[in-house]
């Protein structure tokens, strides 16, 4: 196990992955303060699930490193994970400044007074860019640590949540902005692959 550490390339990718998770918690709930001026523990968006996945990844990776070290040594590879959590960070980043006070971690059920419908921006190529960015981002942390198995399981459970999660709130969205919702809705995809 302490080969991991004193190999240049274990230590790279961990300690990217480490500084990419930290990085992206620490982001989302400095914004979530700007933005709303006041904010939870839950705009860090550490869920027990989200948490073992992270370690069962983890896992993965040490399992592989040890047993297949040539597995981890794919810089090409690696490298484009690094890429895809770059992009994935922008795209969500960008989407959450976007929409401004009318981006929440938690469905809103009920429209608030300063709720907007955003079209502009990132908000024009795709209607939900944030989950967009967060499955690139999640999927790219995965492909950075070389890790095929949970590569597929990643890009599997990100996408069948936020498949359940855009049609539920997509009905609110269409209560609160009626056929203006639904006429952006039509003209606009998801951004989520599959995912009308």
């Amino acid at each position: 196990m302490t080969e991991i550490f004193t190999s240049t390339t274990g230590f790279r990718q961990l300690t990217q992955m480490f500084l990419a998770i930290i990085f992206f918690h620490i982001s989302e709930y400095l914004l979530a303060l700007v933005i709303h001026g006041r904010v939870t523990l839950s705009s860090l968006l550490i869920t027990k699930h989200y948490a073992l996945a992270m370690l069962i990844s983890v896992l993965e990776y040490i399992i592989e490193f040890t047993l297949f070290p040539s597995l981890k040594e794919h810089l090409w590879i690696s490298n484009l994970g690094l890429v895809l959590i770059i992009l994935g960070e922008i795209i969500r980043k960008t989407a959450i400044i976007t929409a401004g006070r009318s981006f929440t971690h938690l469905i809103k059920i009920r429209r608030e007074e300063h709720h907007r419908l955003v079209m502009q921006g990132v908000y024009r190529i795709v209607r939900d860019p944030s989950y967009s960015g967060f499955l690139i981002w999640s999927v790219g942390t995965q492909v950075m640590l070389c890790n095929p198995v949970s590569v597929v399981a990643f890009a599997v459970v990100v996408w069948r949540f936020f498949a359940e999660r855009i049609p539920y709130e997509e009905h609110y969205l269409k209560q609160f902005f009626g056929r203006q919702y639904v006429e952006y809705a039509q003209s606009v995809p998801s951004g989520v692959p599959f995912v009308n």
